[in-house]
């Protein structure tokens, strides 16, 4: 068989990694605090004997997009929103830090300070 149905399948495959990443930044677009991923499609040469047109592609993270999103006035006494660089650190469910960018905190029922997913705030990190 011809190895040109290889790569036809590996670039398929790869429209469909990017597609599914564009499905997720649609789908979590008004999240607060959503950061959107950005993807790169790539061609490489196909090394060895083959002929020197036959390329592949690579669907690289080329890195999450930091802009700032936008600011809506939501009338609660604890909505934040972080002007410029930082991160608010949280406790994920495993015990770890993370950080997130989303100001919809609340007092728990056990009085501690979370977000709006229930992760517990650590501390303001920049």
């Amino acid at each position: 068989m011809d190895r040109m149905i290889y790569l036809a399948m590996s670039g398929a495959k790869q429209v469909a990694l990017a597609q599914a990443t564009n499905s997720h930044n649609l789908a979590n677009s008004s999240t607060p605090g959503f950061r959107a991923d950005l993807d790169a499609l790539t061609s490489l040469p196909v090394h060895g004997p083959t002929h020197a047109s036959r390329v592949y592609a690579s669907d690289e993270r080329a890195g999450v997009d930091l802009d700032p999103g936008v600011v809506s006035a939501t009338g609660r006494d604890l909505d934040v929103a972080i002007n410029g660089a930082g991160f608010i650190a949280v406790q994920a469910r495993d015990g770890t830090e993370a950080y997130t960018r989303a100001g919809d905190l609340r007092v728990s029922a056990a009085g501690l300070l979370s977000t709006g997913a229930g992760h517990a705030s650590t501390r303001w990190s920049t």
